[in-house]
């Protein structure tokens, strides 16, 4: 059996533990598992495209971009102007990171680095950005009464969401900090993996992937926090009132 049939039949299996346990995600995971056949189908024929055309490269960064900040701004539903909010956090993330990584050498502008290396970052920050947006959303409705006192008592929108607003940002950075710190010990990461099977040494492996996790804990914070401002800012309405929007 191949390693593809292997996976169709986890998939598969994944389908049927969710039905019997009515978890309610059938439908969620056998969209993800063909949205993401036909996805990284096409990507690998439009990558080979932007390879041999080095000028395609920032355009398809700028895809990347997009579509992650449609993700994210669905997460982010309830703010005014949820996509445009997603995007500026996420590219804001991204470049705390990519700018200097490129302007320094780290890594080239060539499409063979230069889109692997921005597709991890931007992944990163929106991961980030979908988490503390959505989180924070979640509790200024949880926390109604909590808010509106504060309000009541001449809190700014900002003041009266910053509890609500550093969970968010905590709750977002479990993940990459959980993955940093047990690098290794618990997981191999994927561009450690790649790289050894594409036949780099343990060493090389090893010192890129330390870069992009240590690069990580940057963006994912800077995009959080860029979120957590936008956010916030997305449901004040005049008045410092909070609105979340159907």
């Amino acid at each position: 059996m191949t390693g593809v049939a292997v996976a169709v039949a986890l998939v598969l299996g994944a389908l049927a533990l969710a039905r019997a346990t009515r978890v309610g995600l059938e439908r969620e995971l056998a969209v993800a598992a063909v949205r993401a056949a036909v996805q990284l189908a096409a990507v690998g024929a439009l990558v080979a495209l932007v390879f041999a055309h080095a000028g395609l490269a920032w355009a398809f960064v700028a895809v990347m971009l997009g579509a992650a900040a449609v993700a994210s701004g669905r997460r982010l539903a309830g703010t005014r102007d949820a996509t445009a909010r997603a995007a500026t956090a996420i590219a804001t993330g991204a470049a705390t990171a990519l700018v200097p990584l490129l302007l320094t050498g780290a890594f080239a502008t060539r499409p063979r680095e230069l889109i692997p290396v921005a597709g991890i970052l931007i992944g990163g920050a929106m991961v980030a950005t979908s988490v503390t947006g959505r989180r924070l959303i979640e509790r200024a409705e949880e926390d109604r009464p909590a808010v509106e006192a504060r309000l009541a008592l001449g809190a700014s929108v900002p003041e009266a969401l910053a509890p609500a607003a550093r969970q968010a940002v905590t709750t977002a950075m479990i993940p990459i900090l959980d993955q940093t710190k047990n690098v290794g010990l618990v997981t191999l990461p994927g561009t450690f993996v790649g790289l050894i099977l594409g036949g780099a040494s343990p060493a090389e492996a090893a010192r890129v992937q330390l870069i992009v996790l240590l690069s990580l804990l940057a963006v994912e914070l800077v995009a959080a926090l860029a979120a957590a401002r936008l956010t916030m800012a997305g449901l004040r309405d005049p008045g410092e009132r909070v609105v979340i929007r159907p």
